[in-house]
């Protein structure tokens, strides 16, 4: 419960009106309830002939007790209304009030029901979105190390299930319990030795129901970890579909989803299975109470000094058989919140998910239309927080403004790990890297990356329109800004030749398009973005000749004027740089012109002679 409770603390406080509204519907459901029970008791009995006494009005401030004056009192008027309207009008008026009263408390019960709609569904949105943003924010280091499968079912598994075990069980936990203590106190206003009873016998159902439901939040946990694993291998097949019918591994993978969907399913079995045995258990739990209490009280009614009569009696039980239902929904909710907690346990592992990259408390100022010197990697070194071994190792670097330094080197030698730590998509572990004499940690997130343009070598897109594509980062763009940036990307032709110009979509990933196409899409993004600095991570080496002529040229034009770093594989595309810097095992080894480091027949010269064959 104090799990439950800390829920409710973080996410239910924006919506106490509507608690609040839910707390008031139910109050007035309660009492209509008891009321309507209690009025029509006296009543009967003097319809039918059961109670012939005399009764005069009792002053509701006298001496005899608001019990004995409540009951004379009704009694009085019921007289009243025999006498003036007869036996067969009085019974007829009887029904109306009770369904009168009926009305007004079942209109209190869906409004206590309707006003917490609002509330269910604002906090799954809230978490969400909470989510969202924190996945948004968190390092790339974090998306990297987790299955993008794990965190899918969490956003949306794991929530729905907060929706449909804790949010819906907060409904029962706000109405039952106000039930329960108004029932309550008519039993004990009715009978206290009855209700002494009842309150020894029922602690025996909270017990049971406990006892069975000990383990469902560990076997929900279990199943959700299950269907993560679900989520994650229909995420690996959409995304290796190619490789799998290349390699004719259809019935592979099936078998390994179908074991998958197997152990889900047995987990989702048990758990099914137990929470199904709360309905039964409680409701032959209650019956049991029932026949205990009616024992008990006809033992009292036989007895020569009985403290009640056999109508309030049979009032007793049926405000005794009013409460047995929250009861049984207060056990429902008991089984259905560890399942909800359980999934709140995984939402929480991303939500309390540390973030390294943090901003600094006063940030350095910093804009695109400042000039910027030069940028200077110091002694840098980095390594994986799951790798004890170090990926970058001291280097060193300058990258003077408007010149363009050329990266090469063997896969693995910390190309793109180097230029990831520039716009802090991870932070370094040593060393530091400064722009124009200043940490990047001292400027705010958003200053720095707004300096940095990439053309990475896999252009991602989104699906949307050519214009939403190119300008992405630019959100004020007009349209003539947009087309000027394809013009000179090389992309403004195969663009008005599609269906819809520059309106058409894309598709998932930019799937409809062919490699060269979309890597000049992402250069358009780039030029109209029209950042200082710029990042090119092997633009290139995924594409035909012809296509890479035409990137090549689109990347001429970007990198006219600004400060590039440019990592390549093909040193035919980066024979012009300014400097040349070779990696290798996280360290810059050589440096210099084409020329300067084939004179040198070094690591370089190995790397230049490989092409040539």
């Amino acid at each position: 419960m104090k799990e439950f409770l800390k829920v409710l603390r973080r996410f239910a406080l924006p919506y106490k009106g509507y608690m609040i509204g839910a707390i008031i519907a139910n109050l007035l459901s309660a009492v209509l309830n008891v009321f309507s029970f209690m009025s029509i008791m006296p009543m009967l009995n003097m319809l039918f002939g059961m109670d012939t006494s005399a009764y005069e009005f009792m002053p509701w401030d006298g001496p005899e007790g608001i019990k004995d004056i409540a009951i004379n009192n009704l009694y009085y008027y019921t007289t009243l209304l025999i006498g003036r309207f007869g036996r067969e009008t009085a019974l007829l008026l009887i029904g109306l009030f009770l369904v009168v009263t009926t009305f007004l408390k079942t209109t209190c019960y869906f409004l206590s029901s309707a006003v917490m709609v609002p509330l269910r569904t604002g906090i799954v949105r809230d978490i969400r979105i909470m989510v969202f943003d924190k996945v948004l924010h968190l390092p790339l280091a974090f998306v990297n190390d987790e299955r993008k499968g794990d965190i899918i079912a969490r956003m949306s598994g794991d929530v729905t299930e907060v929706e449909n075990s804790v949010t819906s069980s907060l409904d029962m936990l706000i109405k039952n319990p106000i039930l329960i203590v108004f029932y309550f106190a008519t039993l004990i206003f009715v009978s206290w030795q009855l209700t002494l009873f009842t309150l020894l016998v029922i602690p025996v159902l909270g017990w049971i129901m406990g006892a069975i439901g000990r383990k469902l939040k560990a076997q929900s946990l279990f199943a959700q970890s299950k269907w993560s694993e679900t989520m994650s291998q229909l995420d690996e097949m959409l995304g290796g579909l190619r490789i799998i019918k290349a390699f004719i591994a259809e019935d592979k993978i099936l078998a390994r989803f179908r074991r998958v969907s197997n152990e889900f399913r047995d987990a989702t079995n048990r758990v099914a299975i137990r929470q199904a045995s709360a309905h039964p258990v409680s409701e032959f739990l209650g019956t049991c109470i029932i026949v205990l209490v009616l024992w008990f009280g006809g033992t009292l009614i036989f007895s020569d000094h009985s403290p009640i009569d056999a109508p309030t009696f049979i009032f007793y039980m049926v405000i005794l058989y009013s409460v047995i239902n929250p009861l049984k929904e207060l056990s429902k909710a008991s089984y259905a919140i560890p399942k909800g907690l359980a999934s709140m346990e995984r939402i929480d592992k991303i939500l309390n998910a540390e973030n390294p990259i943090k901003e600094p408390s006063q940030p350095h100022s910093l804009t695109t239309s400042q000039p910027h010197d030069c940028i200077e990697f110091r002694d840098v070194h980095f390594q994986y927080s799951n790798n004890p071994q170090e990926v970058i190792h001291g280097v060193d670097l300058t990258v003077p403004k408007g010149k363009t330094i050329a990266l090469v080197g063997q896969s693995g030698s910390g190309k793109s790990t180097l230029v990831d730590l520039l716009p802090r998509y991870h932070d370094v572990t040593g060393g530091e890297i400064l722009i124009d004499g200043v940490n990047v940690k001292d400027f705010r997130l958003h200053d720095l990356r707004s300096l940095i343009g990439n053309v990475n070598q896999e252009a991602i897109l989104f699906n949307d329109t050519f214009f939403n594509n190119i300008a992405f980062g630019v959100p004020d763009a007009t349209m003539e800004q947009v087309v000027e940036a394809a013009k000179i990307a090389n992309a403004h032709d195969f663009i008005l030749q599609s269906e819809n110009g520059y309106d058409t979509y894309v598709g998932d990933r930019g799937c409809r398009l062919s490699g060269g196409q979309r890597q000049r899409i992402s250069i358009a993004r780039a030029i109209l973005k029209n950042p200082p600095i710029l990042i090119l991570d092997e633009a290139t080496s995924a594409l035909d000749t012809e296509s890479e002529r035409l990137v090549q040229e689109a990347l001429e034009r970007l990198m006219k004027s600004r400060t590039t770093i440019a990592i390549a594989h093909r040193l035919s595309t980066i024979k012009n740089a300014d400097e040349i810097c070779v990696l290798h095992e996280g360290r810059i080894v050589e440096h210099g012109t084409h020329e300067e480091l084939l004179s040198i027949n070094g690591y370089y010269k190995h790397l230049n002679d490989m092409q040539q064959l």
